[in-house]
């Protein structure tokens, strides 16, 4: 039986239970994820959970049997898709609404993306970050699931925890960031939301 999105989130989700209970690592996290968005039928979707606790072939079940979680932030009409700096600055943040996909471009100039007050129109969203001799920083509040795979080339994509973060709760959104830096710099960086760091 082919696989749905909801079937590849769900297993995505048991994935990221298991990573906060420490049952996984976070490298073995990304590969078993690229294995679950890839699969194409049900059947594909069990190798990556097989070996953890209280999951067998029968825990992955067609969507319309069990609907996954769906987290408060997300939903809503998406806000800009692009940021882009040409020897200039440019900065989203505040209350918006982050696309399915975004792509941010900097040029001999700089971006700020911060997603603590954002919501989220899908469960997952891509922001592609393309810097050069440029800078893009991402600020990510630590209850959001975050996967980097940029390329730095001459320059440095690379991501980070603020020393307070924690683990993001079960059927949080998901980030995905790639993209690419020559002599320039991307930077992730999770924190703690606002009201939490003020508390």
């Amino acid at each position: 039986m082919r696989a749905s999105n909801a079937d590849r989130e769900r297993v995505a989700q048991i994935l990221h239970n298991a990573l906060s209970e420490g049952r996984i690592t976070v490298q073995e996290l990304e590969e078993r994820l690229d294995a679950v968005y890839a699969a194409k039928t049900l059947a594909e979707l069990d190798p990556p959970v097989a070996d953890l606790p209280a999951v067998s072939a029968g825990a992955v079940v067609p969507s319309a049997t069990r609907a996954p979680a769906i987290d408060s932030r997300i939903g809503g009409t998406p806000g800009s898709a692009t940021s882009i700096a040409i020897m200039s600055s440019s900065s989203r943040k505040g209350n918006w609404v982050v696309p399915a996909q975004h792509n941010s471009f900097s040029f001999w100039g700089s971006v700020e993306i911060d997603l603590r007050d954002a919501r989220f129109a899908e469960r997952v969203s891509t922001i592609t970050a393309v810097s050069i001799m440029g800078s893009i920083e991402i600020t990510v509040p630590d209850d959001v699931v975050v996967e980097v795979s940029g390329i730095g080339f001459m320059g440095a994509f690379e991501s980070k925890d603020h020393r307070d973060a924690s683990q993001p709760p079960p059927g949080a959104p998901v980030v995905r960031v790639n993209g690419l830096a020559f002599w320039g710099a991307v930077e992730v960086t999770r924190k703690p939301r606002r009201k939490e760091i003020r508390g």
